[in-house]
């Protein structure tokens, strides 16, 4: 999977966000940064959603400080997460929303949090890496394939166990 690469001076304003946000807030979503006592229950729904390498990942977003991981919860579920320098410097990802919650602008809340985070700190540009939903990126964020980043940085990776 190839990596794209995001502007974050070009990603929608922080006023426009926090918008789509409250839209989310009137149906009941809360999105918010993920807290250290939150770890383990965070992580295990990441296990739940994205498998054991994803939580592996997101476990990193932990040790930040801030942490560096998002998360979107209704009626006291955790519903999607994402971060960022999880897996290496300046990467956003892992990422996901529950199945049943796709399509409400959820992942874009998250995605946005996350690359608004990356620029604060001093990141000009983002790297997505091994995406999945091009589309999905090239419409919130203006992300953009890198040429010849196949495979990218899992190219040595390999799945240890089960």
């Amino acid at each position: 999977m190839a990596d794209m690469i995001v502007n974050l001076m070009n990603i929608p304003d922080l006023a426009w966000c926090r918008e789509k946000e409250k839209a989310l807030l009137g149906e009941g979503i809360i999105i918010r940064r993920a807290m250290v006592p939150d770890m383990y229950a965070i992580l295990d729904f990441v296990e739940m959603v994205g498998g054991r390498y994803a939580k592996g990942e997101c476990a990193v977003s932990f040790s930040r400080q801030p942490v560096s991981c998002f998360v979107a919860e209704k009626d006291g579920e955790l519903i999607g997460y994402a971060c960022y320098e999880a897996t290496m410097k300046d990467f956003f990802g892992p990422t996901k929303v529950r199945e049943d919650h796709q399509g409400k602008g959820i992942g874009a809340a998250l995605l946005l949090r996350c690359l608004h985070d990356m620029r604060n700190i001093g990141y000009a540009y983002a790297i997505i890496g091994g995406i999945g939903p091009a589309e999905f990126y090239e419409k919130v964020c203006g992300a953009r394939i890198i040429e010849g980043s196949t495979p990218g940085i899992y190219r040595d990776f390999r799945k240890f166990g089960k």
